[in-house]
């Protein structure tokens, strides 16, 4: 079971228009209701409950075409949970390389700070095999689906986006700290433990109406990607999707995203 939370109005008119059946209505407090969901000849039951919960069952019984017209917070948790808005052949939870790649990352205690555990990726960089994966991994979720911007966050976001947007025909957008960019920029603030940092990408840089990915190694508590996505979205960039190689569940990264779709390959224990 995973628990959705509230549900927003959108994600009641979506289940709404696939709910087929007799079915009991989704309340507000998401107690004892239940919802029969009908796509094709697909029919499970969805059991809401307090904080409204998915199960398994009720996310596979859902096409990717009738996914892509959901609000992207259902998207994403159902991504979560098993399904998945890029399609089913996308998910790679069973691949094999990924427990290799996970197995060429170490862990270093207390860097750069006592009782920070930190994923360096380092040396999954010297294996070439591993990396290759890596980036083959991201190229199989995104080629063909339209994506013309790969935003890479600085500055890890930097190693991976740039070989996923060759293989994929997309144009690479560095998103960078503040006075690292030479000309105009337009910058969004986020908020850090203590103080706060800006995230800044150059003008001009996407248009309007283009569909992008943001990229970057890891998500811990989700500061930089959400400034990357309010960037891209000020100017009318559809992001599609983030995509980190590493996820810190204990962190809520992916909770600080709100609406967005997260991809993550490997989560850390």
């Amino acid at each position: 079971m995973y628990p959705l939370g509230r549900l927003s109005s959108a994600t009641l008119s979506f289940l709404n228009k696939v709910g087929g059946g007799s079915y009991t209505y989704i309340s507000h407090s998401h107690v004892g209701s239940s919802r029969v969901f009908a796509s094709h000849k697909y029919a499970h039951s969805l059991k809401a409950v307090k904080n409204a919960q998915l199960t398994h069952k009720s996310i596979n019984c859902l096409t990717p075409s009738t996914l892509s017209a959901a609000p992207p917070r259902f998207r994403s948790l159902c991504c979560c949970v098993g399904g998945d808005p890029m399609g089913p052949e996308s998910h790679p939870s069973q691949d094999d390389r990924i427990s290799r790649i996970a197995s060429t990352i170490r862990v270093i205690p207390d860097f750069p700070k006592p009782g920070v555990m930190f994923q360096d990726i380092t040396t999954m960089l010297l294996d070439p095999k591993a990396f290759k994966d890596t980036i083959d991994l991201f190229v199989e979720r995104y080629k063909g689906k339209d994506i013309s911007v790969v935003a890479g966050v600085e500055a890890r976001g930097f190693i991976f986006g740039p070989p996923i947007a060759l293989a994929i025909g997309a144009k690479f957008v560095p998103m960078r700290k503040p006075g690292k960019l030479p000309g105009e920029v337009i910058s969004e603030e986020y908020s850090l433990e203590y103080g706060t940092d800006k995230m800044e990408m150059h003008v001009g840089a996407v248009e309007a109406g283009e569909r992008a990915i943001v990229i970057d190694d890891l998500i811990a508590t989700g500061g930089t990607l959400c400034a990357a996505i309010k960037l891209l979205e000020r100017v009318g960039v559809q992001v599609v999707e983030c995509a980190c190689l590493i996820e810190l569940p204990e962190l809520k990264g992916r909770e600080r995203l709100c609406d967005n779709p997260l991809f993550v390959l490997i989560k850390s224990a």
